[in-house]
């Protein structure tokens, strides 16, 4: 599909320079968009930058990412076989992967820094049926355990601040995503979720 939209642009007239835009400076009527190689001016400018997984922002989540954590678990949720996993997360795509999931992992954590899941109803009431899926609410992950691959989590409840360790080999986190706009930012307004404000006009 997207080979074809890039053939489609292709023969309208559409350049493509692979280069990595670092800013834009407006002059009025002109916009310079500015790469590590050259100078572009454009009278109209298209920021489609898209958007990149939300992170918890936990010491190593980096570091074991591919190593037991992951963002995404139709993609990697088959290496966890038989094993015990962790969802972290609350919305639609959480229940989804925790559903996902119960098929063919030994125990499912799903873990909600809430007390109420914001997903869908149908959805969990697919997971209260599951005798291998575990509700983990008022709770958020504060760290990760693990030498070389994860092997637990450590969870805090948000009302008493107790601590205490699931055992985990893999963690999906699903707790949304986040603009990838950061080197734009003085060129348009955003939202409260941190997406460029775009009119209909």
């Amino acid at each position: 599909f997207a080979e074809n939209l890039y053939r489609q642009a292709c023969s309208l007239g559409a350049e493509f320079r692979y280069e990595k835009a670092e800013k834009i400076q407006d002059r009025g009527q002109e916009k310079m968009i500015v790469t590590g190689r050259y100078h572009y001016s454009a009278r109209t400018v298209i920021l489609a930058t898209g958007a990149k997984n939300r992170h918890l922002g936990v010491e190593r989540e980096e570091e074991l990412t591919g190593k037991g954590v992951s963002y995404c678990a139709t993609c990697d949720g088959a290496f966890y076989r038989g094993k015990d996993v962790a969802v972290a997360g609350g919305g639609n795509t959480a229940l989804e992967d925790a559903v996902f999931l119960s098929g063919f992992c030994r125990k499912v954590y799903v873990i909600h820094r809430r007390k109420d899941f914001r997903g869908e109803a149908r959805l969990q009431e697919a997971l209260q049926k599951k005798e291998n899926v575990q509700f983990v609410l008022d709770s958020q992950v504060v760290s990760l355990e693990g030498k070389d691959r994860l092997s637990a989590v450590t969870v805090r409840r948000n009302d008493t601040k107790e601590t205490y360790r699931l055992a985990a080999e893999g963690l999906f986190i699903a707790v949304g995503q986040v603009p990838d706009n950061q080197a734009f930012l003085e060129q348009a307004e955003l939202d409260d979720y941190g997406y460029i404000e775009a009119g209909e006009d």
